[in-house]
């Protein structure tokens, strides 16, 4: 009967991450695969969900204010015009708001442009809309597609690769920055090559930026949405869940064109009908939180960061690197390491205690079939993703469990 099944099924597979996550409970290891923290919430929040669920919010529900916060804050931080009664589609969480807005764009066929490494999720929905997540065409091998890949070890953007991954199927530019796995926040000359590609190409920008508040030193993040002639043609996703630690509550937006913010709305309702009605509650008093909680939050997240370069580094890890952005280290093997980042993983999960998520998981480029040599993308290999939004408490227990795998000079053997 597995016959029976679509075709997007069989070619959506368990999410290694989620694999690592069921084996680092099986061996109770430390996880530093899935970005969720393991502190609790902020108090005001969860009081205001318990407060919620007390009077009774157990409907189906459509919190309007929701909208009209996102508006006030679009303008603050970005100076962009949006109407909340039109330009806003509440959601269950950014993964079903990006997935809708996929759904509400995008026909079989169409191709859209991804960025590599990337989140897997981005594929899968481009995969169940019927759309070919395609780009960069090698010059040799003119049959084949990979994504436009990030140059490492800084991750920066070739405007070359991108303008040459464009064609006249191109519908739609994937955006996520803050950045997943890297860390990395796109410059405002990489946003404005991006939005050349779409204004030359009348093309659509999709972006996530569920990490917009969580940057270091002084980098600032800057919406796509923000670049002349991008906001007309840009869907914004994001979400309470990295911002406020509710990854479980499923809030979250899209944001842009009426047109566009209407058929997401639209689909959602088929899909879903609404987000939790308690948690819409508690989202108000979350975006009603004070300058100094998102101050704190930066400065929470930046020395957990500092904590974890120094730790990784300190072990023989090269961090060429550091994250300007979001809750990940994507972190390269030390050079006399033999082993594969599966390899090495495994190996981190059973000696030490320790689970990571190996970085070719967020890679795509076909190795066997497009004819790209193994040296050409060795580094594909070479990454492992740590999450670090996790307590002082549980990073220690870390730095304790890979003395596990030291050797007597203090490096990883």
């Amino acid at each position: 009967m597995e016959a029976k099944l679509s075709r997007a099924a069989k070619k959506l597979t368990t999410s290694p991450i989620q694999e690592l996550s069921h084996l680092a409970q099986c061996c109770n290891a430390i996880n530093l695969a899935e970005g969720f923290p393991d502190f609790p919430a902020p108090p005001h929040i969860k009081n205001a969900a318990v407060s919620a669920i007390n009077s009774d919010f157990n409907q189906y529900r459509h919190v309007q204010g929701i909208c009209d916060y996102l508006s006030q804050m679009v303008k603050e931080i970005h100076g962009l015009d949006i109407n909340p009664l039109t330009d806003v589609a509440i959601c269950c969480g950014q993964t079903e708001a990006f997935a809708a807005a996929i759904f509400a764009t995008i026909d079989a066929g169409d191709e859209v442009i991804l960025f590599d490494p990337s989140y897997e999720t981005y594929e899968g929905c481009i995969t169940m809309a019927g759309g070919v997540p395609v780009s960069y065409l090698l010059p040799i091998f003119i049959s084949n597609f990979i994504h436009v890949p990030l140059d490492p070890p800084q991750w920066t953007l070739d405007p070359s690769k991108l303008l040459r991954s464009l064609t006249e199927r191109t519908k739609a530019i994937v955006l996520n920055s803050p950045h997943n796995p890297t860390g990395k926040v796109f410059t405002k000359e990489e946003l404005e090559t991006i939005a050349r590609a779409c204004c030359s190409q009348d093309c659509l920008a999709i972006t996530d930026e569920v990490y917009e508040h969580i940057t270091y030193d002084t980098v600032k993040h800057i919406s796509l949405a923000t670049i002349p002639g991008m906001q007309e043609r840009t869907v914004i996703t994001s979400s309470l869940s990295k911002t406020f630690s509710v990854t479980g509550w499923r809030v979250g937006w899209a944001i842009g064109p009426a047109f566009l913010a209407s058929a997401i709305r639209n689909i959602h309702i088929k899909v879903t009908d609404s987000a939790p009605a308690p948690f819409q509650e508690a989202a108000l008093t979350a975006l009603r939180s004070p300058p100094e909680y998102f101050q704190t939050l930066k400065s929470d997240y930046q020395s957990k960061r500092d904590f974890i370069v120094k730790l990784l580094a300190g072990v023989g890890f090269k961090i060429q690197f550091i994250p300007q952005g979001s809750i990940f280290l994507f972190a390269e093997l030390p050079e006399d390491c033999l082993l594969s980042d599966v390899e090495f993983v495994k190996k981190l999960i059973l000696e030490a205690g320790v689970v990571a998520v190996p970085g070719q998981g967020f890679f795509h480029a076909n190795l066997s079939s497009n004819g790209i040599s193994e040296g050409s993308c060795s580094y594909q290999k070479r990454y492992i993703r740590f999450a670090f939004c996790k307590s002082h408490e549980t990073l220690a227990a870390v730095s304790e469990r890979l003395g596990n795998l030291l050797n007597g000079e203090g490096f990883l053997r």
